[in-house]
């Protein structure tokens, strides 16, 4: 079986992780504007991101090779979206340039009228970002589909229809790159997060920077702890009560 250090896809880091270190806490997320705090374990996210995959694959007729562009803000669905794309084989940008090429369109509230309106090629899958992935309380464009509302009723177990390799590519952007690519990337000496530790970051995961702040974790059988709107004053306090051995700073870091 592949191991961190070998595996060339997405699905083979994970499934390494789930087999080493399956019930550590994984994904962290705080939203020091609403107080809110979600923890996954590396089951638990598996979980979301097979059930995500799923509503891709057999809801949204998602393919592998497919363009899909994740617009989200620092959030905890961020790193499920990410992990069920590479999943599935699809390819990831953050580029809304992108939007009339892209087979798939993921968003959150505040863009949902604009990429609903466009009537472009896209399946637009909106997420309303409310406690536990909560459905829209309001009415969503016609043709949107609601992830909050048909993701919990997806299969606990995703089988891709193709298989995505190595070669997959991952992200589109000035540097496109592959799934193998970007997992070496993040195994590398100058990984975020030293083995076994706990990193604390306000970078979102899903920019082609951020995405180092999912997989270094996942490799690195450490853990990720992503802050949304943080407060200043609750960093420090923060960083003692969850362990924190390594911390990626949006100002301090170079891209």
């Amino acid at each position: 079986m592949p191991t961190p250090q070998t595996a060339t896809t997405f699905a083979a880091v994970l499934a390494a992780r789930q087999r080493s270190d399956p019930a550590s806490p994984l994904v962290t997320f705080y939203d020091d504007a609403t107080s809110e705090r979600v923890e996954l374990s590396a089951t638990t996210y598996a979980n979301w991101v097979a059930k995500t995959a799923s509503l891709a694959q057999d809801e949204l007729d998602a393919e592998r090779g497919g363009l899909v562009l994740v617009d989200l803000p620092t959030h905890w669905l961020g790193p499920v979206w990410l992990g069920a794309a590479w999943s599935l084989g699809l390819c990831v940008t953050d580029d809304s340039t992108f939007a009339d090429e892209a087979d798939l369109v993921v968003c959150g509230p505040d863009r949902v009228q604009e990429y609903g309106a466009a009537g472009g090629q896209a399946q637009v899958v909106a997420l309303s970002l409310r406690p536990l992935g909560g459905r829209f309380t309001e009415a969503l464009p016609s043709g949107v589909t609601d992830y909050g509302a048909v993701v919990l009723a997806q299969p606990d177990a995703f089988l891709p229809g193709d298989p995505p390799t190595g070669d997959d590519p991952a992200w589109r952007g000035p540097d496109p790159v592959t799934q193998a690519a970007l997992i070496a990337a993040a195994t590398a000496g100058g990984s975020v997060v030293r083995a076994g530790g706990r990193l604390l970051t306000d970078l979102n995961p899903c920019t082609r920077t951020g995405v180092r702040t999912l997989l270094g974790p996942l490799t690195a059988g450490a853990g990720a702890v992503w802050v949304a709107h943080p407060d200043a004053g609750r960093w420090s306090h923060r960083r003692e009560t969850e362990r924190i051995t390594d911390e990626l700073r949006v100002a301090a870091d170079p891209g």
